[in-house]
């Protein structure tokens, strides 16, 4: 939730204790008028304030750009290889979260023209980094990767995240030079596991692992932290990188943006599954409430409750809040979350496979979270990717990207009603909000993004061809969606991507005069210096107001 609209949605009482430690005191005087013409009680009544687009709409093209509505104007702050710092750490790869951070958020301050940014990087392009080294393709043996060093050394370092100072100067947005904050963090960093599987079996001994990879969307904390969620468990393979421990990916990865000497932490209390990304928000006895879920056909929703309740007077006092508490996953048969808690759950202490009880220990369901929703018979969806929370009634909305198994090649997004307003609750109800295809106009819905009226921004992942069956869809798009108004639920093309890639990671400034973009592999757009494929890269999108 971005942290203004935070204020409003918790109400005055907790609102003026957070504002009391940050700083913010001027945001709360309306904090506890929750606005009367948007959501009530889960029931869009369609009779608020019209929330329509401040721009002229664009059509779906095939325009090999990143092409914008009349008015709006781009340009690009840090492509794949460009140099970040005097250690010569390079911006890495396949650019996907964007979280802005305003350089004073530790005061409390909202700085819309400087700030960091954490960008993810989610997985290497091998064959682009054959062309630059000069390896021929027909020749490369994958089986054998550490017979090519300078290959296996260009895919670590492309993975992770960047963490990069920008600044607003002349109407553009620039990376600052700047030692004490760029900096990245790749398959080569050592890091900490914290949670129940910590040392386990499950991971194999492990306290600290190396590196992070497969890293997709994610989320930040309410203490200005960002959550990295690491998208899939098993690149050793898919990649032939030597010495692979699978169960050391697939969490979520904790990274404090303005202290490089702070540790970096894999939560395992968070399971591990194919994170797409994180959604945080508090139950009403204070305590965190995260979703999650997990990319893959026929794969889980998840929520995870702390043990601990959030503090808002005492940043570092919230650093070990996700070390302990309550996985859940959802069954929306019944309209319930499912705690995997092995301890109580005889679901998960019977479990069998192959013949043997596959659970022996609470470490073994988190680290088998995937397996754990089977065993409780919890709801397969298609593919449940971004996960983000309305910033006014606190709905939950959740992108079901596709799932072709089903014929569902299109997907949905689904709105979660917590029972009682309560994402404590273990109750909920739940509505289709729109479901892609010819009717909506959109198609595979990915990311998410909730401006501050709450509009949903919503991009798009699928590859078209002249010939299959997104044809019609032509390059990935960027759409706000109204959530109230004459024009609920009705698409408006905002963007649309270069050929071949998908355009991740939107994130407003707080002024919302600024949204940042990531545009990933595209084919030949932005080309790598000397060559002909195109770059992935961060930019900055200005020009006009986004809503109104």
């Amino acid at each position: 939730m971005d942290r203004r609209l935070f204020l409003k949605y918790v109400g005055s009482s907790t609102a003026a204790l957070v504002a009391a430690s940050s700083g913010i005191e001027t945001l709360t005087a309306k904090a506890d008028a929750l606005t009367a013409n948007h959501l009530m009680n889960g029931q869009p009544h369609g009779k608020g304030k019209p929330l329509t687009a401040p721009f002229k709409p664009i059509s779906r093209t095939w325009e090999n750009d990143l092409v914008l509505p009349t008015g709006y104007r781009y340009n690009i702050i840090a492509s794949y290889g460009d140099v970040i710092n005097s250690k010569g750490e390079r911006f890495g790869d396949s650019a996907d979260l964007t979280v802005y951070f305003p350089i004073d958020s530790l005061t409390g301050g909202n700085n819309s023209e400087e700030g960091l940014i954490w960008i993810n990087h989610e997985f290497p392009e091998p064959e682009n980094y054959m062309n630059i080294l000069g390896i021929d393709p027909s020749k490369f043996d994958k089986s054998n990767l550490s017979r090519y060093p300078e290959l296996l050394k260009m895919e670590k370092e492309a993975v992770g995240g960047s963490i990069i100072h920008v600044k607003k100067e002349k109407g553009e947005w620039k990376v600052v030079k700047d030692d004490q904050y760029n900096r990245r963090i790749d398959a080569n960093t050592p890091i900490v596991l914290t949670g129940p599987a910590s040392g386990s079996r499950a991971v194999k001994g492990a306290k600290t692992v190396i590196g992070t990879l497969g890293n997709c969307s994610g989320g930040r904390t309410l203490w200005n932290t960002v959550l990295s969620c690491e998208e899939n468990t098993y690149y050793g393979d898919d990649y032939g990188w030597p010495d692979f421990i699978n169960e050391h990916y697939g969490w979520v990865v904790e990274v404090d943006p303005f202290n490089p000497d702070a540790p970096i932490r894999k939560h395992t209390a968070l399971g591990r599954f194919a994170h797409e990304n994180t959604a945080m928000s508090l139950t009403k006895d204070g305590r965190v409430a995260v979703y999650m879920g997990d990319d893959k056909s026929d794969a889980f929703f998840y929520k995870f409750i702390s043990r601990k309740k959030y503090n808002p007077n005492s940043r570092e006092a919230n650093f070990d809040i996700l070390e302990s508490g309550t996985l859940y996953v959802a069954d929306l048969g019944k309209q319930k979350w499912i705690a995997l808690d092995y301890e109580t759950n005889t679901d998960l202490q019977n479990y069998e496979k192959n013949g043997k009880k596959f659970f022996t220990s609470q470490a073994d369901v988190l680290t088998y979270a995937r397996e754990a929703g089977v065993a409780v018979k919890a709801t397969p969806l298609d593919r449940p990717e971004d996960v983000e929370i309305h910033p006014y009634d606190g709905s939950v909305f959740l992108s079901l990207t596709n799932n072709s198994k089903h014929g569902n090649f299109h997907g949905q997004i689904i709105r979660f009603i917590p029972a009682d307003g309560d994402h404590g609750s273990d109750k909920f109800t739940f509505e289709v909000f729109i479901a892609g295809g010819r009717q909506s106009g959109i198609t595979c819905p990915d990311n998410l993004h909730f401006d501050s009226k709450g509009n949903l921004w919503v991009v798009e992942d699928f590859y078209a061809t002249e010939d299959n069956v997104y044809a019609a869809y032509k390059n990935c798009g960027v759409f706000m969606i109204p959530t109230d108004g004459k024009h609920y639920g009705e698409p408006f093309q905002f963007a649309s991507g270069p050929k071949g890639c998908e355009v991740t990671g939107p994130w407003f400034t707080p002024d919302e005069r600024t949204l940042f973009l990531d545009v990933q592999h595209p084919e030949t757009w932005n080309p790598y210096p000397g060559h002909r494929f195109g770059r992935s890269c961060l930019v900055a999108v200005q020009g006009g107001h986004f809503n109104k």
